[in-house]
């Protein structure tokens, strides 16, 4: 047909798509927390100074 058809779900499907989804998101929340904690210390490290001045 036009591409119309609605997909039949498999269960590992929905699986997988879940797991990645919650992978995603542990990782954006994980590295946000990691660069707020480390971010401005690596920040005064390299470009020397109080960096949240600017």
């Amino acid at each position: 047909m036009a591409g119309l058809e609605i997909p039949s779900w498999d269960p590992e499907t929905v699986l997988l798509i879940g797991t990645i989804l919650l992978e995603a998101f542990v990782l954006y929340v994980g590295y946000g927390g990691l660069e707020r904690l480390v971010g401005p210390y690596l920040m005064r490290l390299l470009v020397g100074g109080d960096a949240s001045a600017r």
